[in-house]
Order: structure tokens, then sequence, then C-alpha cells
């Protein structure tokens, strides 16, 4: 589904991707772990043609989507969640998940996503006036997730869902990653520092440091990595 080719990604002068190759097949569940500063989150914002890559190449479906602006990006359905959430604090949160079907015209099918995700999050559907920024930081991120379903991704983009999240959240956001995977049959690229709930969650990882993939394989088999057990899960 997204083929990375030899991405090469700078913020002036300072290179921050130095020819990274990633492959997701439709279905899956990848994660891209990493010490912080390592590439992660600019990968994520080359895929969605925030911080454009100067050399290299993304194709998705088969289209080559280089260099392409967001908002031609947002419509393919590729959608990102952004690290920190970003969502629109003084809106409501049925104005927030309005927000995320802005392109689509299908009302009973927006209808029926609103009803998914707030099954999904059932404290969401019982603050649904209430405006975004007056929510905790889990409820939040409970809330750009959701944001992000209502938009219909074919390819989810999550950066660090868990981050500043609650032992509790953690487990429950990872669990609803897995749930919609499997459900709505949607397929997840996870940016994430929480190694061991990463690489428990997703089916193939992608190991970065400083610009560069360092490893790539099954979860399964990173999580048995003697390297990555003592870099990462702190083994």
């Amino acid at each position: 589904m997204l083929k990375i080719e030899n991405l090469k990604t700078y913020y002036g002068n300072i290179q921050a991707l130095k020819g990274i190759n990633i492959e997701i097949s439709e279905g899956e569940i990848v994660t891209l772990i990493g010490a912080n500063g390592a590439g992660k989150t600019t990968t994520l914002m080359s895929i969605s043609g925030v911080v454009p890559p100067r050399s290299g190449k993304i194709s998705f479906n088969g289209k080559d989507i280089t260099g392409i602006a967001p908002d031609a990006i947002v419509p393919l359905g590729i959608i990102q969640v952004p690290e920190g959430r970003r969502i629109f604090p003084d809106l409501t949160i049925t104005e927030n998940l309005d927000m995320g079907a802005f392109l689509r015209k299908d009302d009973a099918g927006i209808k029926r996503d609103m009803d998914y995700v707030f099954n999904l999050f059932p404290i969401l559907a019982e603050r649904r006036s209430q405006r975004g920024g007056t929510l905790s930081g889990g409820e939040q991120q409970m809330l750009a997730i959701s944001r992000a379903l209502m938009a219909k991704p074919k390819l989810l983009l999550l950066d660090e869902p868990s981050l500043g999240l609650a032992p509790i959240l953690v487990q429950l956001i990872f669990d609803i990653i897995k749930k919609i995977n499997k459900e709505q049959k949607t397929t997840v690229f996870l940016v994430e520092q929480n190694a061991n709930m990463a690489l428990k969650t997703a089916h193939k990882g992608y190991v970065m440091e400083t610009g560069r993939i360092t490893m790539a394989d099954t979860c399964a088999n990173l999580l048995k990595n003697d390297e990555v057990r003592k870099a990462y899960l702190g083994i």
C-alpha cells in the first residue's frame, strides 16, 4: 500500500532522513520505533506532505505522492493523528468530529461512523457537547483518533499516541488501535517511543536511528532481538 524509497528530507541544511526505505502492506499495523529525535515524526510529515522530501519516492497504492501538498494527500485516504493531538480546543467534541468528516458528502455514512467512534470511546459520547479544550489529555487523544477515523482513512498515521498518558489509558489506546485495524480493516503506521507496547501491537517493525533505518523485521523477532531489548525495552 505504501512504499518509501531512498527518502531524504531536510530542515534547511540539516538532513533529518538519510535515505530510508519502508514498505507497508494493506491491512498491516507497522510500527516505527526509535529514540527522540531519530526522525520518526519527520517520516510521517514527509508522507503527509507537511515536510516535503528533497529526494526519494513515496508511493501510495501505486501512485507517486512524493511532495504532493497535504490537502491533496488527505482525499487519497492518508490521515495523520499528530503528536500533541492538535484538536480544535474551542469546538465541541461533535464539532471536532464533523471537521474530520469535512470532505465527505455521505450523511448516512458520517452518522454511522460517528456512532462507531462514540461506541469506541463512550466517554466522548457522554461529553459530545463539551469543548475539546476542557478534556483531559487522554480524552483529547481519544478525540484526535476519532476525528481521524471520521475521515475514513485507508492508511492511519499515528504519531506518539501514548505520549503523556497514564498506563491504564496507554493500554486502552493500543487496544483500540488493534480494534480499528481488525474491525475497520484500516492499515496503521504507528510511530511510538513506547517500544514495548508498539512491538506487541504491530505486525512488523522498523528501528530508526539518526535518520536511518537500522533494523526491519516482524515484531515477534524484534521483541526477541538482543539489541532491541537492550536499547529500547530496558532488558
